[in-house]
């Protein structure tokens, strides 16, 4: 479905039934189908959004407006036309630094937040090299290449790799770009202590991206209490690598934060 929030359209999956409703960002490259293994993997009581976030997928394509605070405001535009009124948001590498801000933000109806391989609050420098590639042509290239050298720990399907290839050549020349040159660098340190909701931190033993080091020294000190959960023989791309892993534990932190209401 198409859904009007931000001034711009957003394209979102909405499946399923159930309260808390779980609203999942996709990360750099990706869109919504980027879930599609994890959903598919969870328990049928729970209602899924996923979102294709500005720039990606079926949204809109505008030429700017890619810093975390409007990313963030497409994302709680979302949530409020679909009157989800209690919700866990799950984001994933780049969605995990737009999902820590929104957090901060302590929106109405927020119950969890879940970070998959996110990206840290604080300034990562993406190295010139690499973000040039990213906003190149040769977007096939360059993701074959980061598939096999840095994003996967695990070997994925043909047809996971084609769809992540897919996904990355749609998006647009401003959102592969604004990644690397802007949004990255974004210190959102100061306002991540501001969560107050049960946070979970699941990471690949062998993330090459946003490794356990980083995180546990940039993100886990700022955010309070939250919780890391490291996924064995798994890198960056766990949401293609190992959907049920993150299912079960998707799961287990839902029905908990149940328990706490």
């Amino acid at each position: 479905m198409d859904i009007a929030s931000n001034g711009i359209s957003i394209h979102a999956t909405d499946q399923g039934q159930g309260s808390p409703a779980i609203v999942f960002l996709h990360c750099w490259g990706g869109s919504a189908r980027t879930w599609e293994h994890v959903i598919a993997a969870l328990p049928p009581r729970y209602r899924t959004v996923a979102i294709d976030q500005r720039g990606w997928g079926s949204s809109d394509h505008p030429d700017r407006g890619y810093s975390l605070a409007q990313i963030a405001d497409d994302t709680e535009g979302v949530i409020k036309a679909l009157a989800l009124e209690r919700y866990i948001l799950v984001g994933h590498s780049m969605g995990g630094k737009t999902a820590q801000f929104l957090a901060s933000r302590r929106p109405k109806g927020l119950v969890g937040l879940v970070l998959v391989a996110p990206a840290p609050p604080s300034p990562f420098n993406v190295p010139e090299k690499l973000r040039a590639m990213m906003g190149g042509p040769n977007v096939r290239e360059f993701v074959t290449m980061a598939l096999e050298q840095m994003l996967t720990h695990q070997p994925i399907s043909r047809e996971d790799a084609e769809m992540m290839i897919s996904d990355a050549s749609r998006g647009s020349v401003a959102a592969r770009t604004a990644w690397g040159s802007q949004t990255s660098l974004e210190d959102i340190t100061g306002a991540v202590g501001h969560i107050d909701k049960p946070t979970l931190v699941i990471s690949g033993e062998h993330d090459k991206i946003d490794t356990i080091e980083t995180l546990r020294r940039e993100l886990l000190p700022r955010i309070p209490g939250a919780v890391l959960q490291v996924l064995p023989e798994v890198g960056h791309l766990s949401p293609i690598e190992a959907p049920s892993e993150i299912a079960r534990h998707l799961d287990i932190f839902a029905q908990d934060v149940v328990s706490r209401h």
